[in-house]
């Protein structure tokens, strides 16, 4: 199978294209885990934001990340998520990697972590920054990666 990763601003994505990241986001998020909280924050919109996907050769979402504060000393990866037919490929950690050289420019990288996934995310230098918080019911740590 062929993975292709793509970014755009959300102004430049397709309809369909940015219909199933969000359907993604949704069936990961809100359906799955049943945590119910407004997944459209308002982020998405901003000019600073960058959506990056994982697609297959025929156009398919797999997995997706947003990154939040492009430009800015401070930015942010979060709505990392994968389609539960395509996990177990790596391709959230090929969508990491792509969401560091996108933040490249930045003194730290945030994220919220589900609890359970610390040593993932360590892999690629977080580390925690903080308390550990519940976010819609499901355990979260802030980390952070600062260069």
């Amino acid at each position: 199978m062929t993975v292709i990763v793509k970014e755009a601003a959300l102004a430049d994505i397709d309809s369909p294209t940015l219909y199933a990241i969000l359907k993604l986001r949704v069936d990961v998020f809100i359906v799955e885990q049943q945590s119910a909280y407004p997944d459209l924050d308002g982020l998405d919109a901003a000019s600073d934001t960058l959506f990056v996907w994982a697609e297959d050769e025929h156009g398919h979402v797999m997995a997706t990340i947003r990154v939040l504060g492009l430009g800015a000393p401070v930015q942010r990866i979060g709505r990392v998520a994968t389609a539960a037919d395509a996990r177990g490929q790596g391709l959230a950690a090929v969508l990491m990697r792509r969401g560091l050289e996108l933040t490249a420019d930045a003194d730290t990288v945030l994220l919220g972590a589900q609890s359970h996934l610390e040593d993932w995310y360590g892999r690629f230098g977080f580390a925690l920054d903080g308390e550990p918080y519940d976010e819609d019911g499901i355990p979260h740590i802030p980390m952070s990666l600062k260069r």
